[in-house]
Protein backbone atom coordinates (compact mmCIF):
# COMPACT_ATOMS: atom_id res chain seq x y z
CA UNK A 1 0.00 0.00 0.00
CA UNK A 2 1.25 3.42 -0.85
CA UNK A 3 -0.22 6.40 0.40
CA UNK A 4 0.83 9.67 -1.24
CA UNK A 5 -0.10 13.15 -2.54
CA UNK A 6 0.48 15.13 -5.94
CA UNK A 7 -0.80 18.69 -6.50
CA UNK A 8 -3.78 17.67 -7.60
CA UNK A 9 -5.18 14.45 -5.78
CA UNK A 10 -4.32 11.76 -3.36
CA UNK A 11 -3.20 8.83 -4.85
CA UNK A 12 -3.53 4.94 -3.15
CA UNK A 13 -1.66 1.73 -4.76
CA UNK A 14 -2.47 -1.60 -3.50
CA UNK A 15 -0.04 -4.14 -4.75
CA UNK A 16 2.91 -5.82 -3.94
CA UNK A 17 5.63 -3.98 -2.20
CA UNK A 18 9.34 -3.15 -3.69
CA UNK A 19 10.44 -2.73 0.05
CA UNK A 20 12.16 -5.44 0.85
CA UNK A 21 14.49 -4.18 3.66
CA UNK A 22 12.29 -2.90 6.84
CA UNK A 23 13.52 0.45 8.42
CA UNK A 24 13.79 0.79 11.62
CA UNK A 25 14.26 3.21 13.80
CA UNK A 26 17.11 1.99 16.05
CA UNK A 27 19.11 2.14 12.18
CA UNK A 28 19.50 6.14 12.97
CA UNK A 29 19.70 5.35 16.73
CA UNK A 30 23.04 3.11 16.08
CA UNK A 31 24.64 5.85 13.82
CA UNK A 32 24.39 8.61 16.37
CA UNK A 33 25.45 6.70 19.44
CA UNK A 34 28.65 5.81 17.77
CA UNK A 35 29.37 9.49 16.70
CA UNK A 36 29.35 10.94 20.05
CA UNK A 37 30.39 8.28 22.33
CA UNK A 38 33.27 5.49 22.66
CA UNK A 39 31.06 3.56 25.08
CA UNK A 40 29.58 -0.16 24.10
CA UNK A 41 25.89 -0.80 23.65
CA UNK A 42 23.74 -3.53 25.16
CA UNK A 43 20.82 -3.56 22.99
CA UNK A 44 18.06 -6.25 24.71
CA UNK A 45 14.37 -6.75 23.94
CA UNK A 46 11.93 -10.14 23.37
CA UNK A 47 13.23 -12.45 20.78
CA UNK A 48 12.36 -12.02 17.13
CA UNK A 49 12.03 -8.45 17.49
CA UNK A 50 14.97 -7.64 14.76
CA UNK A 51 18.04 -6.56 16.98
CA UNK A 52 20.68 -8.80 15.42
CA UNK A 53 19.53 -7.87 11.89
CA UNK A 54 19.60 -4.21 12.59
CA UNK A 55 23.06 -4.10 14.13
CA UNK A 56 24.39 -6.43 11.38
CA UNK A 57 23.25 -4.19 8.95
CA UNK A 58 24.81 -1.04 10.85
CA UNK A 59 28.01 -2.83 11.29
CA UNK A 60 28.67 -4.40 7.70
CA UNK A 61 27.78 -0.83 6.11
CA UNK A 62 29.18 1.63 8.86
CA UNK A 63 32.79 -0.10 9.23
CA UNK A 64 35.74 -1.77 7.00
CA UNK A 65 35.76 -5.29 9.43
CA UNK A 66 32.59 -6.37 11.72
CA UNK A 67 33.65 -9.30 13.75
CA UNK A 68 30.01 -11.39 15.05
CA UNK A 69 30.71 -13.61 18.11
CA UNK A 70 27.00 -15.71 18.94
CA UNK A 71 27.15 -17.45 21.88
CA UNK A 72 24.26 -19.78 21.10
CA UNK A 73 25.61 -21.00 17.34
CA UNK A 74 29.12 -21.03 18.83
CA UNK A 75 28.82 -22.24 22.18
CA UNK A 76 32.55 -22.98 22.31
CA UNK A 77 33.03 -19.53 22.14
CA UNK A 78 31.36 -19.11 25.74
CA UNK A 79 34.49 -21.80 27.52
CA UNK A 80 36.80 -19.93 25.40
CA UNK A 81 36.11 -16.18 26.41
CA UNK A 82 35.25 -17.31 30.06
CA UNK A 83 39.07 -18.55 31.10
CA UNK A 84 40.29 -14.93 29.93
CA UNK A 85 42.11 -12.59 32.22
CA UNK A 86 42.31 -9.18 30.90
CA UNK A 87 41.29 -7.32 27.78
CA UNK A 88 44.05 -8.62 26.10
CA UNK A 89 43.58 -12.07 26.51
CA UNK A 90 40.11 -11.55 25.19
CA UNK A 91 41.54 -10.02 22.18
CA UNK A 92 43.94 -12.59 21.74
CA UNK A 93 41.16 -15.25 22.27
CA UNK A 94 38.46 -13.71 20.20
CA UNK A 95 40.77 -13.48 17.64
CA UNK A 96 40.76 -17.46 16.98
CA UNK A 97 37.06 -17.42 16.61
CA UNK A 98 37.28 -15.49 13.77
CA UNK A 99 38.58 -14.88 10.59
CA UNK A 100 37.47 -11.43 10.48
CA UNK A 101 41.36 -9.16 10.96
CA UNK A 102 40.87 -6.70 13.91
CA UNK A 103 41.70 -3.43 12.59
CA UNK A 104 42.48 -0.69 15.54
CA UNK A 105 40.11 1.83 14.84
CA UNK A 106 37.96 0.30 12.31
CA UNK A 107 36.30 -2.85 13.75
CA UNK A 108 32.99 -3.25 15.46
CA UNK A 109 32.67 -6.22 17.34
CA UNK A 110 29.22 -7.73 17.80
CA UNK A 111 28.35 -10.37 20.78
CA UNK A 112 25.09 -11.77 20.59
CA UNK A 113 23.15 -13.63 22.69
CA UNK A 114 25.21 -12.72 25.72
CA UNK A 115 22.65 -13.74 28.17
CA UNK A 116 24.44 -17.30 27.46
CA UNK A 117 28.10 -15.87 28.79
CA UNK A 118 27.12 -13.02 30.89
CA UNK A 119 31.17 -12.75 31.45
CA UNK A 120 31.51 -11.10 28.60
CA UNK A 121 29.31 -8.33 29.86
CA UNK A 122 31.35 -7.41 32.49
CA UNK A 123 34.25 -7.33 30.39
CA UNK A 124 33.09 -4.50 28.59
CA UNK A 125 34.58 -2.24 30.73
CA UNK A 126 37.79 -3.26 30.25
CA UNK A 127 37.70 -3.91 26.26
CA UNK A 128 36.12 0.16 26.02
CA UNK A 129 39.24 1.10 28.07
CA UNK A 130 41.20 -0.48 25.95
CA UNK A 131 40.06 1.23 23.40
CA UNK A 132 41.24 -0.48 19.67
CA UNK A 133 37.74 -1.55 18.78
CA UNK A 134 34.26 -0.46 19.35
CA UNK A 135 31.49 -3.01 20.96
CA UNK A 136 27.73 -3.69 20.62
CA UNK A 137 26.24 -6.34 22.50
CA UNK A 138 22.93 -8.06 22.26
CA UNK A 139 20.65 -10.39 24.18
CA UNK A 140 17.40 -11.53 24.98
CA UNK A 141 15.63 -10.49 28.22
CA UNK A 142 14.85 -14.48 28.94
CA UNK A 143 16.60 -15.44 32.19
CA UNK A 144 17.60 -13.43 35.42
CA UNK A 145 21.23 -13.40 33.95
CA UNK A 146 20.85 -10.38 31.07
CA UNK A 147 18.50 -8.88 33.54
CA UNK A 148 20.98 -8.18 36.57
CA UNK A 149 23.56 -7.16 33.95
CA UNK A 150 22.50 -4.40 32.39
CA UNK A 151 23.69 -1.90 34.88
CA UNK A 152 26.98 -4.00 35.51
CA UNK A 153 29.58 -2.07 33.54
CA UNK A 154 28.57 1.27 34.23
CA UNK A 155 29.67 4.35 32.97
CA UNK A 156 30.79 2.28 29.93
CA UNK A 157 27.90 0.71 28.62
CA UNK A 158 24.89 2.16 27.47
CA UNK A 159 21.59 0.18 27.01
CA UNK A 160 18.93 0.38 24.51
CA UNK A 161 15.27 -1.29 24.64
CA UNK A 162 14.30 -3.05 20.92
CA UNK A 163 10.33 -3.73 20.52
CA UNK A 164 8.88 -4.92 17.41
CA UNK A 165 7.65 -2.59 14.38
CA UNK A 166 5.72 0.45 16.24
CA UNK A 167 3.00 1.91 13.70
CA UNK A 168 5.35 4.50 12.15
CA UNK A 169 8.13 1.65 11.39
CA UNK A 170 4.93 -0.50 10.11
CA UNK A 171 3.56 2.38 7.78
CA UNK A 172 7.11 2.87 6.16
CA UNK A 173 7.37 -0.43 5.63
CA UNK A 174 3.59 -0.81 3.91
CA UNK A 175 5.08 2.13 1.97
CA UNK A 176 2.91 5.04 3.32
CA UNK A 177 4.78 8.09 1.51
CA UNK A 178 7.03 10.44 3.98
CA UNK A 179 5.15 13.36 3.21
CA UNK A 180 1.71 11.73 4.28
CA UNK A 181 3.23 11.17 7.45
CA UNK A 182 4.37 14.16 8.04
CA UNK A 183 0.97 15.73 7.53
CA UNK A 184 -0.47 12.75 10.34
CA UNK A 185 2.39 14.51 12.25
CA UNK A 186 1.43 17.63 11.72
CA UNK A 187 -2.40 17.12 12.52
CA UNK A 188 -1.77 15.48 15.54
CA UNK A 189 0.50 18.31 16.71
CA UNK A 190 -1.96 20.87 15.71
CA UNK A 191 -4.76 19.18 16.63
CA UNK A 192 -6.32 19.44 13.15
CA UNK A 193 -8.71 16.97 10.87
CA UNK A 194 -6.84 14.65 8.97
CA UNK A 195 -8.06 14.50 5.03
CA UNK A 196 -10.85 12.02 5.18
CA UNK A 197 -9.74 9.84 2.01
CA UNK A 198 -6.08 9.59 4.18
CA UNK A 199 -7.77 8.81 7.37
CA UNK A 200 -9.98 6.33 5.54
CA UNK A 201 -7.17 4.52 4.13
CA UNK A 202 -4.82 5.24 7.63
CA UNK A 203 -7.65 2.93 9.27
CA UNK A 204 -7.56 0.14 7.37
CA UNK A 205 -3.74 -0.03 7.73
CA UNK A 206 -4.24 0.07 11.15
CA UNK A 207 -6.61 -2.66 10.81
CA UNK A 208 -4.22 -5.01 8.71
CA UNK A 209 -1.45 -3.62 11.56
CA UNK A 210 -4.00 -5.62 14.28
CA UNK A 211 -2.95 -7.98 12.04
CA UNK A 212 0.33 -8.96 11.10
CA UNK A 213 1.89 -6.58 13.86
CA UNK A 214 5.18 -5.83 14.17
CA UNK A 215 7.75 -9.08 14.63
CA UNK A 216 9.59 -7.88 11.53
CA UNK A 217 9.50 -12.27 10.08
CA UNK A 218 5.90 -11.80 10.41
CA UNK A 219 5.72 -7.91 8.71
CA UNK A 220 8.10 -9.17 6.09
CA UNK A 221 6.08 -12.55 5.26
CA UNK A 222 3.36 -10.26 4.68
CA UNK A 223 5.59 -7.91 1.88
CA UNK A 224 6.76 -10.52 0.38
CA UNK A 225 3.64 -13.02 0.17
CA UNK A 226 0.26 -10.87 1.19
CA UNK A 227 -0.50 -13.77 2.53
CA UNK A 228 -2.28 -13.62 5.86
CA UNK A 229 -2.01 -17.47 6.41
CA UNK A 230 1.74 -17.32 5.87
CA UNK A 231 1.59 -14.46 8.50
CA UNK A 232 0.00 -16.54 10.88
CA UNK A 233 2.26 -19.63 10.66
CA UNK A 234 5.38 -17.19 11.09
CA UNK A 235 3.54 -15.51 13.99
CA UNK A 236 2.62 -19.20 15.65
CA UNK A 237 6.24 -20.10 15.24
CA UNK A 238 7.48 -17.11 17.16
CA UNK A 239 4.83 -18.41 19.81
CA UNK A 240 6.22 -22.08 20.09
CA UNK A 241 9.55 -20.22 20.19
CA UNK A 242 8.72 -18.18 23.04
CA UNK A 243 7.08 -21.32 25.11
CA UNK A 244 10.47 -23.23 24.49
CA UNK A 245 12.19 -20.65 26.05
CA UNK A 246 10.07 -20.47 29.26
CA UNK A 247 10.89 -23.94 30.03
CA UNK A 248 15.00 -23.41 28.58
CA UNK A 249 15.32 -20.15 31.43
CA UNK A 250 12.77 -20.92 34.13
CA UNK A 251 12.52 -24.43 35.14
CA UNK A 252 11.06 -24.41 38.22
CA UNK A 253 8.16 -21.83 37.27
CA UNK A 254 7.61 -22.50 33.88
CA UNK A 255 3.97 -23.85 34.45
CA UNK A 256 2.87 -20.88 36.02
CA UNK A 257 4.24 -18.99 33.27
CA UNK A 258 2.89 -20.75 30.57
CA UNK A 259 -0.51 -20.62 31.78
CA UNK A 260 -0.16 -16.69 32.20
CA UNK A 261 0.79 -16.57 28.73
CA UNK A 262 -2.02 -18.55 27.72
CA UNK A 263 -4.40 -16.60 29.35
CA UNK A 264 -3.58 -12.63 28.00
CA UNK A 265 -6.15 -12.79 25.51
CA UNK A 266 -9.19 -14.49 27.32
CA UNK A 267 -8.20 -11.93 30.61
CA UNK A 268 -7.94 -9.09 28.30
CA UNK A 269 -11.51 -10.45 26.31
CA UNK A 270 -12.91 -10.27 30.07
CA UNK A 271 -14.90 -6.97 31.03
CA UNK A 272 -12.92 -5.28 33.31
CA UNK A 273 -9.53 -6.42 31.52
CA UNK A 274 -7.65 -6.92 34.70
CA UNK A 275 -6.13 -9.91 35.29
CA UNK A 276 -8.05 -12.39 37.33
CA UNK A 277 -5.60 -14.41 39.66
CA UNK A 278 -8.28 -17.24 40.36
CA UNK A 279 -8.77 -18.13 36.74
CA UNK A 280 -5.29 -19.67 37.23
CA UNK A 281 -5.74 -21.07 41.04
CA UNK A 282 -8.10 -20.63 43.55
CA UNK A 283 -6.42 -20.99 46.41
CA UNK A 284 -2.95 -19.69 45.33
CA UNK A 285 -1.51 -15.99 46.43
CA UNK A 286 -0.40 -13.25 44.13
CA UNK A 287 3.06 -13.79 45.96
CA UNK A 288 3.40 -17.31 44.82
CA UNK A 289 3.29 -16.13 41.10
CA UNK A 290 4.76 -13.08 41.36
CA UNK A 291 7.84 -13.94 39.81
CA UNK A 292 6.47 -15.71 36.75
CA UNK A 293 4.35 -12.19 36.09
CA UNK A 294 7.92 -10.32 36.44
CA UNK A 295 9.54 -13.16 34.61
CA UNK A 296 7.46 -12.15 30.90
CA UNK A 297 7.45 -9.07 31.87
CA UNK A 298 11.64 -8.86 31.72
CA UNK A 299 11.48 -11.22 28.71
CA UNK A 300 9.70 -8.57 26.42
CA UNK A 301 6.85 -10.66 26.17
CA UNK A 302 4.13 -9.14 28.50
CA UNK A 303 3.46 -5.64 29.52
CA UNK A 304 1.72 -5.07 32.73
CA UNK A 305 0.15 -2.14 33.40
CA UNK A 306 -0.61 -1.24 37.11
CA UNK A 307 -2.88 0.74 38.62
CA UNK A 308 -2.73 3.68 40.44
CA UNK A 309 -4.45 5.05 43.70
CA UNK A 310 -4.66 8.83 42.05
CA UNK A 311 -3.92 9.87 38.91
CA UNK A 312 -1.34 12.88 39.68
CA UNK A 313 2.03 13.02 38.95
CA UNK A 314 4.44 10.28 40.39
CA UNK A 315 2.24 7.75 39.39
CA UNK A 316 4.53 5.21 40.69
CA UNK A 317 4.92 5.95 44.06
CA UNK A 318 0.45 5.15 44.06
CA UNK A 319 1.04 1.90 41.56
CA UNK A 320 -0.36 -0.57 43.30
CA UNK A 321 1.97 -4.05 42.69
CA UNK A 322 -0.77 -6.90 42.55
CA UNK A 323 -3.87 -4.51 40.07
CA UNK A 324 -2.60 -4.75 36.62
CA UNK A 325 -3.83 -5.79 33.39
CA UNK A 326 -1.46 -7.45 30.94
CA UNK A 327 -0.89 -7.20 27.61
CA UNK A 328 0.47 -9.24 24.60
CA UNK A 329 4.16 -7.52 23.57
CA UNK A 330 2.64 -7.54 19.81
CA UNK A 331 -0.34 -7.17 18.85
CA UNK A 332 -0.29 -9.73 15.58
CA UNK A 333 0.47 -12.16 18.53
CA UNK A 334 -2.64 -11.17 20.02
CA UNK A 335 -4.27 -11.75 17.53
CA UNK A 336 -2.68 -15.21 16.33
CA UNK A 337 -3.37 -16.39 20.31
CA UNK A 338 -7.27 -15.70 19.48
CA UNK A 339 -9.59 -17.81 18.07
CA UNK A 340 -9.32 -18.73 14.30
CA UNK A 341 -10.95 -16.64 11.57
CA UNK A 342 -10.50 -12.87 13.84
CA UNK A 343 -7.77 -11.89 11.52
CA UNK A 344 -10.68 -12.20 8.08
CA UNK A 345 -13.42 -10.38 10.44
CA UNK A 346 -10.70 -7.67 11.74
CA UNK A 347 -10.12 -6.75 7.65
CA UNK A 348 -14.04 -6.78 7.19
CA UNK A 349 -14.46 -4.64 10.16
CA UNK A 350 -17.17 -6.76 11.52
CA UNK A 351 -19.35 -5.42 14.18
CA UNK A 352 -19.01 -8.52 16.53
CA UNK A 353 -15.35 -8.16 17.88
CA UNK A 354 -14.26 -6.72 20.75
CA UNK A 355 -11.96 -4.29 19.37
CA UNK A 356 -11.97 -2.50 22.77
CA UNK A 357 -9.40 -4.74 24.16
CA UNK A 358 -7.36 -5.27 20.77
CA UNK A 359 -7.37 -1.29 20.65
CA UNK A 360 -6.06 -0.92 23.87
CA UNK A 361 -3.42 -3.61 23.30
CA UNK A 362 -1.79 -1.12 20.51
CA UNK A 363 -2.10 1.63 22.61
CA UNK A 364 -0.16 -0.30 25.18
CA UNK A 365 2.52 -1.11 23.22
CA UNK A 366 3.25 2.10 21.24
CA UNK A 367 3.26 3.81 24.91
CA UNK A 368 6.17 1.11 26.18
CA UNK A 369 7.85 1.81 22.83
CA UNK A 370 7.39 5.49 22.89
CA UNK A 371 9.53 5.23 26.49
CA UNK A 372 6.18 5.80 28.88
CA UNK A 373 5.30 3.57 32.35
CA UNK A 374 2.27 2.25 31.63
CA UNK A 375 -1.18 2.75 34.29
CA UNK A 376 -4.47 3.02 34.61
CA UNK A 377 -6.79 4.57 36.95
CA UNK A 378 -9.46 2.74 39.21
CA UNK A 379 -11.78 4.17 41.69
CA UNK A 380 -15.17 2.66 42.88
CA UNK A 381 -16.41 7.01 42.81
CA UNK A 382 -15.02 8.32 39.67
CA UNK A 383 -14.68 5.02 37.56
CA UNK A 384 -12.20 3.71 35.37
CA UNK A 385 -9.54 5.37 32.85
CA UNK A 386 -7.73 3.18 30.40
CA UNK A 387 -4.19 4.56 30.46
CA UNK A 388 -2.96 7.13 32.90
CA UNK A 389 0.85 8.38 32.01
CA UNK A 390 3.31 11.42 33.39
CA UNK A 391 4.10 13.57 30.17
CA UNK A 392 5.70 16.62 29.99
CA UNK A 393 5.32 17.30 33.72
CA UNK A 394 1.85 16.22 33.77
CA UNK A 395 -0.22 13.68 33.97
CA UNK A 396 -2.17 12.54 30.45
CA UNK A 397 -5.43 10.19 30.77
CA UNK A 398 -6.19 8.43 27.60
CA UNK A 399 -9.29 6.38 27.06
CA UNK A 400 -9.41 3.91 23.74
CA UNK A 401 -13.19 3.82 22.73
CA UNK A 402 -13.63 1.32 19.60
CA UNK A 403 -17.60 2.12 19.19
CA UNK A 404 -19.58 4.98 17.78
CA UNK A 405 -20.74 6.33 21.32
CA UNK A 406 -16.96 7.38 21.97
CA UNK A 407 -17.98 11.05 23.07
CA UNK A 408 -19.47 8.74 26.72
CA UNK A 409 -16.46 8.31 29.31
CA UNK A 410 -18.16 9.41 32.44
CA UNK A 411 -14.77 8.04 34.28
CA UNK A 412 -12.95 10.37 32.46
CA UNK A 413 -14.94 13.43 32.52
CA UNK A 414 -15.03 12.76 36.31
CA UNK A 415 -11.17 13.01 36.32
CA UNK A 416 -10.94 16.54 34.22
CA UNK A 417 -13.52 18.02 36.41
CA UNK A 418 -11.40 17.40 39.94
CA UNK A 419 -9.39 20.23 40.01
CA UNK A 420 -7.50 18.66 42.88
CA UNK A 421 -5.45 16.58 39.97
CA UNK A 422 -4.58 19.70 37.95
CA UNK A 423 -4.80 17.85 34.76
CA UNK A 424 -4.52 19.93 31.22
CA UNK A 425 -5.74 17.72 28.86
CA UNK A 426 -6.66 14.71 28.13
CA UNK A 427 -6.99 12.46 25.23
CA UNK A 428 -9.65 9.64 23.93
CA UNK A 429 -8.47 7.47 20.73
CA UNK A 430 -11.48 6.66 18.58
CA UNK A 431 -12.06 5.72 14.77
CA UNK A 432 -13.43 9.19 13.82
CA UNK A 433 -11.40 12.19 12.62
CA UNK A 434 -9.35 15.06 15.02
CA UNK A 435 -11.83 16.35 17.05
CA UNK A 436 -11.85 18.82 20.21
CA UNK A 437 -14.32 19.50 22.87
CA UNK A 438 -13.38 21.76 26.10
CA UNK A 439 -9.61 20.34 27.45
CA UNK A 440 -10.58 16.69 25.23
CA UNK A 441 -9.01 16.01 22.18
CA UNK A 442 -10.74 12.85 20.27
CA UNK A 443 -8.16 11.40 18.02
CA UNK A 444 -8.22 8.74 15.04
CA UNK A 445 -6.56 5.47 17.15
CA UNK A 446 -3.98 5.48 14.51
CA UNK A 447 -2.41 8.77 16.09
CA UNK A 448 -1.11 7.07 19.15
CA UNK A 449 2.25 6.60 16.91
CA UNK A 450 2.73 10.61 17.33
CA UNK A 451 2.57 10.55 21.11
CA UNK A 452 5.80 10.83 22.65
CA UNK A 453 8.11 12.56 25.30
CA UNK A 454 9.84 15.42 24.30
CA UNK A 455 13.36 15.14 23.19
CA UNK A 456 15.90 16.85 25.15
CA UNK A 457 19.16 17.52 23.37
CA UNK A 458 22.41 17.88 25.03
CA UNK A 459 22.47 20.19 28.43
CA UNK A 460 25.50 21.79 28.95
CA UNK A 461 25.96 24.05 31.62
CA UNK A 462 28.80 26.22 32.98
CA UNK A 463 28.90 28.13 36.37
CA UNK A 464 31.11 30.76 36.26
CA UNK A 465 33.10 30.73 39.15
CA UNK A 466 35.72 33.53 38.91
CA UNK A 467 36.49 35.45 41.65
CA UNK A 468 35.52 33.05 44.61
CA UNK A 469 38.45 31.72 44.80
CA UNK A 470 38.74 28.49 43.11
CA UNK A 471 41.55 28.26 40.70
CA UNK A 472 44.95 27.14 40.63
CA UNK A 473 46.03 26.66 44.34
CA UNK A 474 49.12 28.56 45.64
CA UNK A 475 51.12 28.77 48.55
CA UNK A 476 50.40 26.33 51.49
CA UNK A 477 46.67 26.05 50.77
CA UNK A 478 43.64 26.56 48.31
Amino acid sequence: MLVGKTDKKIYLCIGKSDIYMLKRKIDSYLEQFYKRTNKALLVTGARQTGKSFSIRQYGTTHYENFVEINFIEQPDAVEILKGAKSSQDILVRLSLLTSTPLVAGNTLVFFDEVQECPEIVTATKFLVDEGSYRYILSGSLFGVELQDLRSEPVGYMDVKDMYPLDLEEFFMAMGVSGQVRDDLQKAFEKQQPVDEFVHKKIMELFRLYLIVGGMPAAVQKYIDTHNLQDVMAEQQAIIRLYKRDITKYDKSHKLYIDEIFDLIPSELNAKNKRFILKNLNENLKFSRYENSFLWLKNAGVALPTYNVEEPVVQLKLSRSRNLFKLFQSDIGLLACQYAEGIQLRIINDEKGINYGSIYENVVAQELQAHGFELYYFNSKKQGELDFIIEKDGHTLPIEVKSGKDYQRHNALSNVMGNADYRIPCAIVFCNDNVSTSGNIVYMPIYMVAYLKKKFIGEVIYDVDLEGIGFGRCSGGGC
